[in-house]
């Protein structure tokens, strides 16, 4: 009995000394950056453009091109990846073919690097339709990008409704769409919005595919047309052409404060769906 106790105490600490490491790996990462940036944040930084190739000045600019390329790109991805899972789970029948090849494509998008959908999007949407190095190209392929997250986050929070609420919906005689509106995705909706958590944050940090279809101009975008650099590619080119990495520690910096703000606030609107939900 001795020996079954110890062995299970032992198990136990290696248990917790693998959450131990994932914590401090998070914790050294962020602290590190922290360390290194929070010097070189101030209100210049945040508020002024950049100027010299980003030497001087702030990165207001490449705040303002983040949030026009994601805001846009979860206008294009969401509607279509839940009405997606919603077709799938609520629609398709089990063996068909057609519902077959939509999960197969969604997972098969999941697994391609980034570069490839930039090269896609540089070809088709830049050159081929005309659109040019523009927040509407960065969009458009960061919509394609985070689709699939957005598309099997759903699908298994819809999973998780028992599939007496539907039948008891239906036997109230809602229909079809009032199950699914009033029901199916108020129970999801954690779910669902854990997926576009997850996609914002993909969106947040992308740098290939943005390099080659929205550009890395350092100016004011105005409208969808124009060229626009993101945080994270301002944050490459300063660190990868030597530019300045006091600056490309301070943009680190932000993007990380950027992430845990939508997230507080994802989690905030998400108690407050919830309880109007119940």
């Amino acid at each position: 009995m001795g020996a079954t106790n110890q062995k299970d105490r032992f198990i136990y600490a290696l248990f917790w000394l693998s959450g131990l490491i994932i914590v401090g790996i998070l914790v050294g990462i962020i602290g590190y950056v922290v360390v290194k940036g929070v010097s070189s944040v101030n209100l210049e930084f945040l508020l002024q453009p950049p100027r010299r190739a980003g030497s001087e000045g702030g990165i207001f600019t490449t705040i303002v091109g983040t949030l026009y390329l994601t805001v846009l790109a979860l206008l294009l991805a969401v509607p279509i990846g839940v009405g997606a899972a919603v077709y799938l789970e609520e629609y398709a029948h089990s063996r068909s073919k057609f519902a077959y090849i939509v999960n197969l494509t969604a997972e098969t998008l999941a697994g391609i690097p980034s570069i490839v959908f930039g090269l896609f999007g540089f070809v088709f949407l830049v050159i081929f339709l005309d659109l040019g190095w523009s927040i509407l190209s960065g969009g458009i392929t960061l919509a394609i990008m985070i689709l699939p997250t957005i598309t099997r986050t759903a699908q298994e929070a819809i999973l998780t409704l028992p599939r007496e609420y539907r039948e008891n919906s239906l036997a109230l005689g809602a229909s079809k769409w009032q199950t699914i509106w009033k029901v199916i995705l108020p129970f999801a909706l954690p779910g669902i919005v854990t997926g576009i958590i997850l996609s914002i944050g993909r969106a947040i940090g992308e740098t290939a595919a943005l390099i080659l279809t929205a550009g890395s101009s350092l100016g004011m975008p105005i409208s969808v047309f124009d060229p626009a650099r993101t945080m994270s590619v301002h944050l490459y080119m300063l660190a990868m052409e030597g530019i300045s990495m006091d600056r490309a520690f301070g943009t680190a910096f932000l993007i990380i404060i950027l992430i845990l703000i939508i997230n507080y606030m994802a989690n905030l609107s998400l108690r407050k769906f919830s309880r109007a939900a119940s």
